[in-house]
């Protein structure tokens, strides 16, 4: 054989290589995302697109890759798929699931579902306490569910903008931070599966929205998150939300704690509401920024931020004051560069 017809060869054994492997890859991404019987809920609405349908089927976890199952929809000529409510499982293939979704395997009963708004600010442990008096869903179940590692890795697999940050023992609670304040329709019968995934793609869209600033930030997105819940505490405008950015960014830069008191509140597992004593600003947890040893972030979120405050932390004020001081009462802050002043605002308004 010459020198050309060896090089064909080659060519041709690579190709026939990629055609094999691009082939097993295909049937791959038909297996069953995991071995949980759970049922999921599953609704195709009326009108929903092809293209919709298997977005759908990604965000509830239900298939490893939309587009591959795209290419199975109309490849099996399954393509008449009927809106209505399935109950399906992750231990079903994807052709399984597309076959239940095309043969109209409905369930007859319609699922009731309440409105729950989660404000902003607000703590995941007041999310679930929510959840618990209005859904099927026990208290003490989610909290389990919500920090057991094997169902973090299949978000942190499943969303861009979570990490093996949520994964650190430390945190007291891993998706804190990272649910989306805002109202949601939630089925009344339902799973935590079904309800996180919810608040995460909606996390997904508010978060998409200033992807460009995050990915150009010296700092992580839990770190970004856990700043933006700690300006969420602090203020209510978005003017002075960006001051008090400028002020975390400031104390990081100079190694200086943060010293502040909404970090304890959170640490100590106290409310608002309540008073602070010496054994709690000198407890040694991993939120607490008032002890001065304490140099750098709390390990996490200490509640579920706004955009607001997110777009505040990616967009400090350029001021350079250190101080400032937050009036319970009112909801002004007050901000300096002086210590002396700082202490009169809190003589003034404390």
């Amino acid at each position: 054989m010459n020198k050309k017809g060896k090089i064909l060869l080659i060519i041709g054994g690579v190709i026939i290589l990629i055609i094999a492997f691009l082939i097993g890859l295909y049937f791959y991404l038909l297996t069953p995302v995991s071995k949980s019987s759970e049922l999921v809920y599953f609704t195709v609405n009326q009108g929903d697109s092809k293209m919709q349908i298997v977005d759908n089927l990604k965000n509830a976890n239900l298939i490893k890759n939309k587009y591959v199952a795209l290419i199975y929809i109309f490849l099996s000529g399954n393509t008449n798929i009927q809106a209505g409510n399935y109950e399906l499982n992750r231990m079903q293939a994807t052709d399984n699931i597309i076959k239940d979704l095309a043969n109209g395997n409905i369930i007859d009963i319609e699922r009731e579902y309440v409105s729950i708004t989660f404000k902003e600010g607000v703590t995941l442990k007041e999310y679930l306490e929510l959840l618990s008096e209005n859904t099927n869903l026990d208290y003490d179940e989610m909290l389990n569910e919500i920090n057991d590692s094997d169902f973090l890795k299949s978000l942190i697999n499943d969303y861009w903008f979570l990490s093996d940050d949520i994964l650190n023992t430390d945190i007291y609670y891993a998706l804190e931070g990272y649910l989306y304040p805002n109202t949601y329709q939630i089925y009344t019968e339902t799973n935590i599966d079904e309800v996180i995934r919810k608040m995460l793609n909606e996390t997904s869209k508010k978060l998409n929205t200033v992807k460009d600033e995050l990915d150009a930030s010296d700092y992580s997105i839990h770190e970004i998150l856990t700043m933006a819940s700690i300006v969420e505490k602090e203020a209510i405008n978005y003017n002075d939300r960006e001051k008090v950015a400028q002020v975390i960014y400031k104390r990081l830069n100079i190694n200086m704690n943060l010293g502040m008191d909404v970090t304890t509140y959170y640490g100590v597992g106290k409310s608002m509401k309540e008073e602070l004593t010496n054994l709690d600003l000198n407890d040694e947890n991993p939120y607490n920024t008032r002890i001065t040893s304490f140099i750098g972030l709390p390990v996490g979120p200490i509640c579920n931020p706004s955009i607001s405050s997110i777009e505040a932390v990616l967009n400090p004020a350029e001021t350079d004051y250190t101080y400032f001081y937050a009036d319970v009462l009112t909801g002004n802050v007050y901000f300096t560069d002086d210590y002396n002043e700082f202490l009169e605002f809190k003589k003034i308004y404390g």
